[in-house]
């Protein structure tokens, strides 16, 4: 640190290119990357690009809010902590708690229950095409209405999903709005 307790340049470079990579990073893989493999890719090759991605997406994330939670944390004067100092720890810890979450057991666990998904649906000849290409009555519709065991996993998947896609979004959020503070401190621009 600088004089004064003001975290050197080389801190204040490193805190703001890690946070604003994970924040790039999440906002392209939540908001455009998925959306473009999904209306282009066959659903199973869809399901593996994801599966082959999210560990190594999920682990980034929780590698760069522990990275950006130890710099200020390690600029802080923790017996005169500020309300903004607190909150934006908080949002800090709390990227780091649900990028933890998703890479640790949600990622996992929605993954297998993909795999369990796409091996019914490979006994019914699902899963090789592209979703909304098919004609006619929906045949995943069907087989979840003729398959118990399908209609559970299927369940599942999308519980896992959910629970790993609202972690994420809190990520981004709590990444975007500890930018957006970092952006109102600024000085000069």
């Amino acid at each position: 640190m600088e004089e004064g307790g003001n975290p050197g340049s080389l801190t204040k470079v490193v805190h703001l290119l890690v946070l604003s990579g994970a924040w790039g990073m999440q906002m392209w893989v939540t908001f455009i990357s998925g959306f473009v493999l999904f209306r282009g890719l066959p659903r199973h090759t869809f399901g593996l690009v994801q599966s082959k991605l999210f560990p190594f997406y999920f682990h980034i994330s929780m590698g760069c809010a522990f990275v950006n939670l130890c710099i200020l944390a390690s600029q802080c004067s923790w017996a005169q902590l500020t309300f903004w100092e607190a909150s934006q720890l908080f949002l800090l810890l709390l990227s780091l708690t649900l990028a933890t979450i998703n890479a640790r057991w949600l990622e996992s666990r929605t993954t297998a229950a993909m795999w369990a998904l796409q091996t019914v649906e490979k006994e019914r000849g699902l899963g090789g095409e592209v979703p909304g290409s098919h004609q006619g009555s929906d045949p995943y519709h069907q087989l979840r209405g003729q398959d118990p065991k399908y209609s559970a996993l299927r369940q599942q998947f999308f519980r896992y999903h959910g629970l790993s896609s609202l972690c994420n979004l809190g990520c981004l959020l709590s990444n975007g709005l500890h930018l957006a503070g970092l952006a109102l401190a600024l000085h000069n621009l």
